[in-house]
């Protein structure tokens, strides 16, 4: 079988060989950090932290931390500091001519920039930290002490656990396969998935009516969403560009077509994460409410397969679609770029004009794909309501999904390139595995 002549090659390519096993020894490490309870804390009360994060923002965290979360590990708090300060450091380079001076220095502004991320990392960890175990104190009542040496110490020990894991990201990433960062994210989502599987088969087959039937219809329905989100992030609309020809002493420089490929999504799942943190807004209010009458009001959205809550989100994801386009792709730089290198693209003219046609580009092609990505941030609503778990409807659609895809296909991409560096046939019969040509830190 060719899947099993593609393993042959993968294990003959010494390099290769060696990045996977890395790559697994690495993330056995993590995986078994995620079990190292918090020092100080009885587990026997982490069954009531466990039934609190089945829904809601703690679910969603706690799948992105691989069941540390729920589990009051060193690893509770997960890679999503480190998100977050690069997401933070990412907007400000949109923002702040010092840190949109740094970008354009290469690789030198690249460690600058990771080294900011990094203090902002830490600084995250120390307000999250004390947070989190605020939260055990008020779920876990009586599960340890509540004196000022265990807050502080436990603060220490999160924020040294969420370093940790950003060190075996790193790692992975220079020994590893692919972006270790990503690949965390993804382990500790694909984590989660088999206790969902086996939870909803056990749960389809108990029943009489066509049990069995409906899970495997459920099965197809998850191929079917999955071969949909893999369309929306490599979906690209190539623009093209004809560079001029110069002659330099006895050679020809340009004269060749290329293209620009810009990208259905390029706003990624940053969408869906600004929605789902406005999304919480209403929950939190009701939380300090005493009117009736605006608990009322705001208890429809706080039930995530209601027709306004999915509404509203679905709105929100668009107009954030939108607007994280509009910043992060720049049609005048790009035109002004083209201008410096001699390019153009046909029948336009270079300067302004370029730049309007490349925005008037991004403006049709982000339409859909604005809507397309609300669909999948959605469809675990419309899988519940269809009656599958709150578990497994996760893999349905949302952020879990499209990060899931993304830095899969990443990794095959880089399993193939090394094959076809050691002329092995790729992954692939017909074609190659296409990446997200950019990294999920983007996010």
């Amino acid at each position: 079988m060719r899947a099993i002549e593609t393993i042959k090659n993968i294990w003959k390519i010494e390099d290769l060989r060696n990045r996977i096993l890395t790559t697994i020894l690495l993330v056995m490490v993590y995986r078994a950090g995620t079990y190292v309870v918090l020092p100080g804390i009885d587990p026997q009360f982490l069954t009531q932290l466990q039934a609190q994060t089945r829904g809601g923002l703690m679910a969603l965290l706690d799948m992105f931390s691989g069941g540390a979360f729920s589990n009051a590990s060193i690893f509770a708090l997960g890679i999503m500091p480190y998100i977050s300060a690069s997401i933070v450091i990412q907007l400000l380079g949109m923002a702040l001519p010092h840190f949109q001076k740094l970008q354009r220095e290469g690789e030198s502004g690249r460690r600058k920039l990771n080294q900011y991320t990094r203090y902002l990392t830490v600084a995250i960890l120390l307000i999250q930290g004390p947070s989190y175990l605020v939260n055990l104190r008020v779920q876990m009542a009586g599960a340890f002490p509540a004196d000022f040496f265990f807050i502080v110490s436990s603060t220490i020990i999160l924020a040294a656990g969420s370093m940790f894991i950003m060190w075996l990201g790193e790692r992975i990433t220079d020994k590893g396969i692919g972006n270790g960062i990503s690949f965390i994210i993804l382990v500790g989502i694909i984590a989660r998935l088999p206790q969902a599987l086996t939870q909803e088969f056990i749960m389809r087959t108990a029943t009489t009516s066509g049990g069995l039937v409906m899970f495997l219809a459920e099965i197809v329905f998850l191929l079917f969403v999955i071969s949909a989100s893999i369309l929306l992030v490599q979906g690209t609309r190539k623009v093209p560009v004809q560079y001029a020809k110069r002659v330099v002493g006895n050679k020809q420089y340009g004269g060749a077509r290329q293209y620009i490929p810009l990208k259905v999504n390029t706003a990624g799942v940053m969408p869906i994460i600004f929605a789902q943190a406005i999304m919480f807004i209403p929950i939190t209010l009701v939380g300090f409410s005493t009117s009736n009458a605006t608990s009322a009001f705001m208890r429809s959205f706080m039930t995530n397969t209601g027709f306004w809550y999915n509404f509203v989100f679905a709105f929100l994801i668009i107009v954030f679609t939108y607007f994280y386009t509009a910043i992060t792709v720049q049609p005048n730089q790009m035109a002004e770029d083209m201008k410096r290198n001699n390019g153009f693209i046909p029948g336009v003219k270079p300067g302004k004009r370029t730049a309007e046609y490349l925005d008037s580009i991004m403006s049709r092609i982000t339409l859909p794909g604005s809507i397309f990505l609300a669909i999948v941030a959605i469809m675990p609503a419309f899988a519940q309501i269809i009656g599958i778990s709150a578990e497994f409807s996760q893999f349905f659609g949302g952020t879990s999904l499209l990060i899931l895809v993304g830095v899969v296909l990443d990794t095959l991409q880089q399993i193939e390139s090394h094959l076809m560096m050691r002329h092995y046939d790729g992954l692939l019969k017909s074609g190659k595995i296409k990446g997200r040509s950019g990294s999920i830190a983007a996010y």
